[in-house]
């Protein structure tokens, strides 16, 4: 059961808010608990509605934290002024999912189907492809993104215990206080 927010109710995301932001969204800032502290990386992400899934390298610190210690904390934001902040924060577990290295080999596992189509059309996509010169990868694959696999990466399901969201934006509806 994800834990409600307690405070800046006004200001928070709904639903549907907070699903369309995190699809607009590219990278997340991605927490563990090391042995010697905190370790915070920026990874790619999707959310599905209900979770966040990053394909990770199998040999990072990240991974070696989550064998340990399944906690994390990720943190999506945007916004350069005061009033345009805006951001989620989930606090969860992360569980692997799938195998590990994905090869690409290996058959598709049915809880990664819907992951690989959103992580395929929102990096390896149309308009990502375009903005990267890769527009050829897209047409040799009949115009449809594919995942990459490249036998480092698996797949990190965080399922949210908490999640926190702000939308500074709206403040400017509010009536003076």
């Amino acid at each position: 059961m994800v834990q409600q927010q307690r405070r800046g109710g006004v200001i928070a995301m709904s639903a549907g808010e907070l699903t369309s932001f995190l699809g607009e969204q590219r990278t997340c800032r991605f927490a563990t608990a090391g042995p010697g502290g905190p370790h915070v990386a920026p990874v790619w992400f999707v959310w599905d509605g209900q979770a966040l899934w990053v394909y990770s390298l199998t040999r990072s610190q990240r991974w070696a934290n989550l064998a340990r210690d399944p906690r994390a904390a990720v943190v999506v934001d945007d916004g350069h002024h005061y009033h345009e902040l805006r951001g989620v924060e989930i606090e969860g577990e992360a569980a692997v999912v799938g195998p590990v290295p994905r090869t690409g080999d290996d058959p598709q596992p049915p809880e990664l189907a819907e992951p690989e189509r959103l992580m395929a059309a929102k990096y390896f996509g149309p308009a990502s492809l375009a903005a990267s010169g890769g527009g050829a990868s897209l047409a040799a694959s009949g115009g449809a993104p594919e995942m990459i696999h490249d036998g480092r990466h698996a797949w990190l399901r965080v399922t949210p215990l908490k999640i926190v969201s702000w939308d500074f934006r709206k403040l400017a509806a509010l009536p003076d206080r």
